[in-house]
């Protein structure tokens, strides 16, 4: 998955959760699953852009 795939998946989620949580709270189990879905994707993108800066030359 590319760093613009992750980053659409992330904001798409993020966007849900507003939704959910302005409509059941913070503390409904959907609130919660979509809340660990974002943490999964972020965690994604943080492992992506280590290993992108792991590949580039130090000057």
């Amino acid at each position: 998955m590319s760093k613009q795939e992750i980053l659409l998946l992330i904001e798409r989620k993020r966007s849900e959760l507003i939704k959910i949580v302005a409509k059941n709270g913070l503390n409904s189990s959907l609130t919660i699953q979509l809340s660990q879905e974002l943490d999964s994707l972020l965690n994604q993108y943080n492992e992506y852009m280590y290993k992108e800066k792991k590949r580039l030359p130090l000057h």
